[in-house]
């Protein structure tokens, strides 16, 4: 049975508890989301891993991708890259390599961390296509289960998967155009794959063939968001919609029939005043599936500094209802990040995650905390309450003031020790 089975015929499994006690929720609330199809957790057969919950109800997750490229092939970077984003906070790992041995960098991946790792099968198949016939347009529809199944085996435990594009999407997207084209790979490489072969998507029209391998080896369907905009001028266009709404019906079909855990993929690019309304039409649509963005970013121009931008756009989706966001680095449309980008980016995340946890689920004591701890000069707590307490240490250590309670800003005039010295506004 899956763990939607379990969850349905009402019984809680030791992942259910896990996520139960970290979230601070009765299992059984857990299980209801399960049964439901409003939470997933990513498990394994094939190897032990942390288990984490992703959806209504629960914390505000965070995603961190790595990979290979074409031009760069480094597979200890890949691993230490792995390796720091599990130390930065990140709660699960995409390996979205397009370069080197596919397989085997996947497995180290997934040999040197605990966390659920998520990959993208088609950019196997595509690629080992072009590499043995000289292009992308040569897929087969085996190479497409091949990598599946194969990454399955490896231990990945969730799966982008573009389901939802068809050829009505595809006469969507051309009938309407785009300022920014299309900027999802897995969507450029099947798009230009329908087009030439005058052929349905695979993974739409056997789409009962794919949830019968996902659910044999227990891995999650994330449904994957080939159509997303990749400039803001495209947010919300129609071949997005067409896409969304094939994608939940998938969804649904994947977790009724065949008790598959399923998560839906929202848009990348999406100006700050059109966010709330892409959530919430999200959920509505997949019918309150766990729901997973980039994001996003909300504005296109400030390259080199995507991170914030995406933090913006995740701390505002994540308030009204998204429940995983998929970090960006500092080198998001430049350059394949290296380590320094990625603890970056799953940092930056975190605060956004946070930020919308506040407003989601309420989730504001530690900043109480934080509060009264400058109000006292307690600057150890201080430390201790950050989201990154090494690097609020170092700053301070490397500027100290004079006086031990005041910071160099104000130095002999410290607005809070003043005050502290005349009222005592303790609360």
């Amino acid at each position: 049975m899956t763990i939607v089975e379990d969850a349905k015929a009402g019984q809680i499994t030791e992942p259910m508890k896990v996520v139960a006690e970290v979230e601070g929720l009765e299992p059984e609330f857990i299980r209801r989301g399960i049964a439901a199809g409003r939470i997933v957790i990513p498990t394994s057969p094939y190897r032990d891993v942390k288990y984490c919950g992703i959806g209504e109800g629960l914390t505000t997750k965070v995603n961190a991708s790595i990979g290979a490229s074409s031009d760069i092939v480094d597979i200890d970077m890949e691993i230490k890259k792995a390796k720091a984003a599990e130390a930065a906070g990140a709660d699960t790992l995409m390996e979205l390599g397009t370069g080197g041995d596919f397989l085997g960098i996947r497995k180290a991946v997934c040999d040197a961390t605990s966390l659920s790792v998520g990959s993208v099968p088609l950019y196997q198949a595509f690629i080992t296509a072009a590499k043995r016939d000289g292009s992308i347009i040569h897929m087969t529809e085996d190479d497409l289960w091949n990598a599946t199944e194969e990454q399955a085996k490896l231990g990945t435990n969730f799966m982008a998967i573009h389901t939802g594009i068809n050829n009505i999407v595809l006469d969507r997207l051309k009938a309407h155009g785009r300022y920014g084209g299309i900027c999802s790979r897995g969507g450029a490489f099947m798009t230009t794959w329908m087009l030439h072969n005058e052929k349905e998507n695979p993974l739409y029209s056997d789409f009962d063939y794919l949830c019968e391998i996902l659910k044999e080896h227990e891995v999650v369907l994330s449904t994957g968001n080939g159509m997303r905009a990749g400039a803001i001028h495209d947010a919300t266009d129609r071949a997005q919609i067409q896409e969304l709404i094939i994608n939940s019906e998938c969804a649904q079909k994947a977790h009724d029939k065949y008790g598959l855990q399923v998560i839906v993929e929202g848009p990348g690019h999406v100006p700050l005043d059109e966010v709330e309304m892409n959530v919430k039409l999200m959920k509505s649509m997949s019918g309150h599936k766990p729901f997973y963005m980039l994001g996003p970013l909300v504005t296109d121009i400030s390259p080199g500094r995507d991170h914030i931008v995406t933090a913006i756009g995740a701390a505002t989706s994540a308030s009204h209802g998204c429940d995983f966001l998929c970090y960006v680095t500092p080198a998001e449309h430049l350059a394949l990040p290296n380590i320094e980008d990625v603890i970056e980016g799953v940092k930056t995340s975190k605060i956004a995650a946070h930020v919308g946890d506040m407003v989601k689920l309420g989730k504001r004591d530690q900043d109480l905390a934080m509060g009264r701890a400058r109000r006292d000069l307690n600057w150890e707590k201080m430390f201790n309450l950050a989201l990154d307490p090494e690097l609020a240490r170092k700053i301070r250590t490397e500027r100290a003031s004079a006086d031990e309670d005041a910071c160099t800003m104000c130095g002999d005039f410290c607005a809070v020790k003043i005050v502290n010295q005349s009222f005592d506004l303790a609360k």
